[in-house]
Parts: C-alpha cells; structure tokens; sequence
C-alpha cells in the first residue's frame, strides 16, 4: 500500500500546477484552416486591395494607373518578335528645320554645305528664280566663305578682232553651294569691242560706266577660287578669258562629266539642255545670265554629286584616303 502524501505535499503540488497554467504558451500551436482564412481577409483590407482575375492576383490601387511605357516591336537574330520596353519612341528623320541647323553650325563647327550634303537638303529648282541676284555688286557684303569648299563660276563674252570672232570677258558671277551669289562684276574692257553679242550675253555699252578693270577683277576671282572646287559649265573656257590656272582635279565640269553626255549632239552637252531634261528647267531662252547658269551648274552638280565624286575617285584615285588598319599589330610567334 503506497503511502499517503501529506497535506503540504498536496498544497505544492496545487501551486505548481496554478503558475504553470498562468504562462503564455512558448510554441504556437499547429495552424488550421480557419486561422490562414482569417489571416488573407485581415491582408485584403489594407489601402491597397487586392483582385483575383484569372487566377492570377492583380493589385488595384484606387489610384489612377499611369499608362504604360511605349514598346517597340524588334526581331532578334532567332526571328523571334519581342517588345523591348525603353525610352519613348524617337523620330529618326533627317534634321530639316532651320534652328538646329544655325545651331550645329554655331556650336560645333560644321559648314552649311556640309550639313546640307549630310541631310541631303537638295535646293529645289524652282526655288532658284527666288534667289536674289545683284549685278556688278562685286563681292557680296553677306559672303560668308569660311569653310566653302565649292564654288561655281560663269562668265559672258563680247566679241573683239575683225569679226568679233575672238573673245573678251566682260562679267564674272560666281555662287556658292547652295546658289547664293557672292562675286559679280562687269570687267571694263582692254580692246575695242567689235561685237557686243548683247542678244546673248546681255552686256551692252552702258555696262561699262561702272564695270572694274580686268586686273581687280582677276585677282580677287583668283583669290576666291584658291584651294576651292570650282563647278561650272566648260570651266576651262572661263578660266582662260580669266587668264587664271586651276588644279585640273579640282573642277567639277558639267560639261565633260560621263553621266551627261548622252544628252548631247556633239563633243559636249549644252547647259540649257541638262537644265531642261535633268532640272525641268527652260533657261538661256533670250539673254543669258551668267549668275542664273552658275547656279543652274551647281544644282546639277549636286542632284549628282556621288557620280561625280565617283568619277573623280577614278580619274584621281591618289585623293582618295586609305583607310588606316586601325592599330592591328603583328600577331607574335609562338615559340
């Protein structure tokens, strides 16, 4: 028979077990169902709620939603299409307004004709007929030659001799790239004038009253055309009435250039026929004008600009730069 406990013995053990059941659980009890359920409806009554569609959940805010950024659909080297998600979508048009023009031109340097041949900025030609033209003005006050590198010349004859066979300079025009004028002069004449040729080239008696003398006339066209790519119509005709010599391979003839003959009778196209079957333009239809064919020149230069350049690569191929081999040194030998 065990023996009985005594009173106080039953008193502790009373006690032990009153603190023990007045103390927090030290291990959560084992989750159910009910707890989890009651815990994602405490979760779906924050600010931000929270919508089941397609079995998928989407956060709606009660904000606004801002709409999403432009894609734009590419092909990777797979052919698969992807949306590359960036910066929004950018024109890549050719730079064409005037202010960002001035400000490349102002902040970094580059030339007009530069950029004009770069964005293929072609001048139409009926725009031509727009361009200003000041006869005898000499050198234009708003010439600006900086960083010209092409210029057209063209100039009108009256005749001298017996006859008038032979002949004498009587006005220098020249115009830059883009067709604006920037030297025009009536040259006084040396030698007694036997024919004016006035229905053709336009010059008559009263133009010599303030016409410059031969001298001043050739040394400023020389001062201009120097280290300059002269276009123009039989270039070598005008620089012989100049007296003046020019680097062969720095004339852009549109008189000898290739891709123009088949437009010719003879040795050589008229100007007056390019500018009617390349430009769509009637010019030399009664008096000549020496500024209207410098431009007429240089626009047909420029609608062909790669052909001659490529023509100027063969006929010249020392001005055309190697490409350098970019560093690429010696592989070394294994020893």
């Amino acid at each position: 028979m065990a023996p009985e406990l005594s009173s106080n013995w039953k008193i502790l053990q009373a006690r032990l077990k009153a603190a023990s059941a007045s103390k927090p659980a030290t291990s959560s009890p084992p989750a159910n169902t009910s707890t989890s359920a009651d815990n994602k409806k405490r979760k779906l009554t924050s600010d931000d709620k929270y919508s089941k569609t397609s079995n998928k959940r989407t956060k709606t805010s009660s904000f606004p939603k801002k709409p999403p950024p432009k894609t734009t659909s590419t092909t990777n080297s797979k052919g698969k299409m992807g949306a590359v998600s960036s910066q929004p979508v950018t024109s890549t048009a050719p730079l064409t307004n005037q202010p960002s023009i001035q400000f490349l031109r102002q902040n970094h340097g580059i030339s007009r004709e530069s950029l004009t041949e770069a964005y293929n900025l072609a001048t139409s030609p009926s725009l031509l007929s727009s361009l200003p033209s000041h006869p005898n003005q000499g050198l234009s006050p708003t010439a600006s030659l900086d960083k010209t590198k092409y210029l057209a010349i063209d100039c009108e004859m009256v005749g001298i001799g017996p006859g008038g066979i032979d002949s004498s300079l009587a006005r220098v025009s020249i115009t830059d790239f883009h067709g604006t004028q920037v030297y025009d002069s009536y040259v006084l004449q040396r030698e007694k004038v036997t024919d004016w040729r006035t229905a053709v080239s336009g010059i008559a008696p009263k133009h010599m009253r303030d016409a410059r003398s031969f001298s001043d006339v050739q040394s400023k066209v020389a001062e201009l055309l120097k280290g300059r790519i002269v276009v123009g119509h039989d270039v070598k005709h005008d620089l012989r009435c100049l007296e003046l010599d020019h680097p062969a391979k720095m004339i852009r003839d549109t008189a000898k250039f290739s891709g123009f003959k088949k437009y010719g009778n003879g040795p050589k196209p008229a100007l007056r026929v390019l500018a009617k079957e390349l430009l769509g333009l009637e010019i030399q239809t009664g008096q000549h004008s020496s500024i209207e064919d410098a431009r007429v020149a240089m626009l047909l230069f420029r609608k062909h600009k790669p052909a001659f350049d490529m023509e100027h690569a063969n006929r010249y191929p020392e001005d055309v730069k190697k490409p350098s081999k970019g560093g690429k040194g010696k592989k070394s030998k294994r020893k």
